[in-house]
């Protein structure tokens, strides 16, 4: 038996924020990053409209990139002072991802994170709070996913928490949000964005159902990624909804190494996760396509790539991601993001026993042991192409 796990209500489109004047509840937190959401305006925009549906409301700001442990449980003690009945939380993954995590401890404090860590052993959610995610960058989809990553920072090890109770009760994606992204980081969610559904579309559980999703956030991707980069509007707003469908597809056919490996380079370098995700993707897809390099092809011939058979095709596939990769600025290998081979040797067999153990190695397509995870790893290192 499967499952397919969406939030209970998606609010969409142009001015979607207003359907907060409209939610029931006497107590909101609101959980939020760093200054941008005050500074466009839409972190007063929000609390006006909870002011008007006469909610109370109480902030937690300043939640870092990367979220720790440390803010996940400072911001759970704020709340189980303040006792809300909604957590709502605004921003990119990052700010999302540690109310997930806050909203565990709010209503277990006696539960820990070493529990937390355990794929599908959260226990259950809304016994004392709803979830409401609003997001601004166009990448994570955290707004509509069973998932949360938190870095423990001593251990040095990025943790993505899985359990379909972490999934938000209400998404709302309201494109205007997006309009502020800097190119950087509309580049770095973008490839993420396109890691998540070409992910999806291969990963263990992917089914009937999340597959349409996968694909069309991919076709959304390829026509809307770079304009969006280059600061079109129209293409940010369809890059808004696109990531929304590849989530929504991920959250349910699960991920595969690249995410693996990408969070445990994360939790060592420091490197943004959406990059991170573009250098990697292009060599996991070489390796993962001799157990499904069919399904790589058919996304290949979707989007009208070249090629007669399925090597050819899934070629022009990984040379596509490559161009999007040297249009967006985005290195095409972890030395030439700067990363020296001292570096990266040191920490090579503490990253690839980690991505290892991480909960997206399990539903990648091609099962994979250590000594081929830090193979698939050096080649991202050097840039060569994997070929075993």
């Amino acid at each position: 038996m499967n499952r397919f796990t969406l939030p209970r209500d998606i609010y969409f489109g142009e001015n979607s924020l207003e359907v907060l004047k409209t939610i029931k509840g006497k107590k909101a937190v609101i959980v939020t990053g760093g200054s941008s959401m005050k500074k466009f305006g839409f972190l007063d925009k929000v609390e006006a409209y909870l002011n008007e549906a006469g909610i109370e409301v109480k902030h937690i700001t300043g939640v870092e990139p990367d979220p720790s442990v440390d803010t996940v449980m400072s911001g759970a003690a704020v709340m189980r002072e303040f006792e809300p009945d909604l957590i709502i939380s605004i921003g990119g993954g990052s700010p999302i991802d540690a109310a997930k995590a806050m909203w565990i401890f709010y209503e277990y404090p006696e539960f820990t994170f070493e529990q937390a860590v355990i794929p599908f052993g959260i226990p259950d959610l809304r016994q004392k709070a709803k979830f409401i995610a609003i997001p601004s960058t166009s990448g994570t989809a955290s707004e509509v996913t069973a998932f949360s990553v938190i870095t423990d920072y001593k251990a040095k090890i990025k943790y993505p928490l899985a359990d379909f109770n972490l999934t938000p009760d209400v998404a709302i994606i309201d494109p205007s949000l997006a309009q502020t992204m800097p190119p950087k980081l509309t580049a770095h969610t973008g490839m993420d964005a396109l890691t998540h559904a070409l992910e999806a579309y291969v990963a263990g559980l992917h089914s009937y159902f999340s597959d349409p999703l996968a694909m069309q956030a991919i076709t959304m991707i390829k026509e809307n990624l770079v304009k969006s980069f280059e600061g079109n509007v129209e293409a940010r707003n369809e890059m808004h909804m696109a990531q929304c469908l590849a989530g929504m597809a991920f959250s349910n056919a699960l991920l595969g190494i690249s995410h693996s490996m990408a969070h445990k380079i994360g939790g060592v370098f420091h490197v943004a996760h959406g990059l991170a995700n573009a250098i990697l993707l292009p060599h996991v897809i070489d390796f993962n396509k001799k157990s499904c390099g069919d399904r790589y092809a058919t996304i290949a011939r979707t989007l009208k790539l070249a090629g007669n058979t399925d090597d050819e095709l899934i070629n022009s596939l990984t040379d596509m991601i490559k161009d999007l990769n040297k249009t967006l600025n985005i290195p095409l290998s972890f030395s030439e993001n700067g990363m020296t081979k001292e570096e990266f040797d040191a920490n090579l067999d503490f990253i690839a026993e980690n991505a290892l153990k991480d909960a997206c190695t399990g539903s990648n397509p091609r099962s994979i042991n250590l000594d081929e995870m830090k193979k698939v790893l050096t080649c991202s290192f050097t840039g060569e192409k994997v070929n075993f």
